[in-house]
């Protein structure tokens, strides 16, 4: 864990609303010297607190209006088996996100997709090829009711 004080802790919170804000509007934003501010924002990027930037996008303006959960429970719990599911679904590019899980299921993928008949491209083409899936079941989100990428810090 890296040490932060309330000013990185401002910083972070400022850059999580909007990561193109200018150092100066930064450093006013926080009360300090855009010298001083740039130096804390270059320690926590050095630090990896700040891991990336990058632009958001509308869903639905890059023609990705279909979001599917995708609970999969694997053959069995070797590292074999987990690595190498691991591997392959991180190659897949509708992929946005896939977390090892407890509970019922063993992961839980965020799958993005244009409609149901891409989805079904996609479960096709990657999904169903996954090593050691012993089970998977799909859950298509009826709408997004709140999002965010900014963590409670």
């Amino acid at each position: 864990m890296v040490r932060m004080d309330a000013l990185d802790i401002k910083l972070l919170d400022a850059l999580q609303k909007d990561g193109r804000m200018s150092n100066a509007d930064l450093a006013a934003n926080v009360a300090l010297s855009p010298s001083a501010c740039h130096r804390r924002v270059q320690r926590l990027e050095r630090d990896g607190v700040i891991r990336n930037y990058v632009a958001l996008l509308n869903p639905r303006a890059v023609d990705c209006r279909a979001t599917v959960f995708v609970e999969i429970t694997l053959q069995g719990q070797a590292d074999a088996i987990l690595e190498a599911f691991e591997r392959q679904v991180a190659l897949i590019p509708d992929v946005l996100e896939c977390h090892l899980m407890a509970g019922v299921a063993d992961y839980l993928l965020k799958v993005v997709a244009k409609d149901t008949d891409d989805f079904a491209r996609i479960h096709k083409q990657y999904l169903a090829r996954l090593p050691g899936v012993a089970q998977m079941q799909s859950n298509f989100a009826l709408r997004t009711v709140f999002k965010t990428t900014a963590l409670p810090i």
